[in-house]
């Protein structure tokens, strides 16, 4: 994840409502990132889908971050994501998961780890960003 990537944050995403983030994944990308959380050492939500990196290749990593340290992996072998291609996924907030829909319409679901009001940082890498659509 070699770009600077993109971070959003003063933004209020309360439980009952998503966020959609759509881009495209270029040729030879190894891994991308989107982090949802209360900024940037405190991620409700690591989303982590692996091509080939880090001794893991077509899975998506899911984990959270509380100070600066991370929780347990989750790993979902269900992998709809292909370089050279634009993507969009949506992720639902709710008061103890975060909802995830991916692009071929596989439903994932995390649970949030720590107590949350509402999540004000996105951070983004790996991927060049189109959209973002708040709901």
């Amino acid at each position: 994840m070699a770009d600077n990537g993109v971070v959003l944050c003063n933004f209020s995403l309360k439980p009952g409502h998503s966020i959609e983030v759509g881009g495209f994944i270029s040729e030879g990308c190894k891994r991308f990132a989107i982090n949802l959380g209360t900024g940037d050492k405190n991620y409700v939500l690591h989303f982590n889908p692996r091509f080939d990196a880090l001794n893991t290749k077509n899975t998506i990593i899911l984990n959270s971050m509380v100070d600066n340290v991370w929780g347990a992996e989750k790993r979902e072998e269900v992998f709809p994501f292909q370089e050279g291609s634009d993507t969009t996924v949506c992720f639902q907030f709710e008061q103890d998961k975060i909802g995830i829909q991916l692009p071929s319409g596989n439903p994932l679901s995390f649970p949030v780890r720590f107590p949350t009001e509402e999540i004000s940082y996105l951070a983004m890498k790996g991927f060049q960003l189109k959209s973002i659509t708040l709901k």
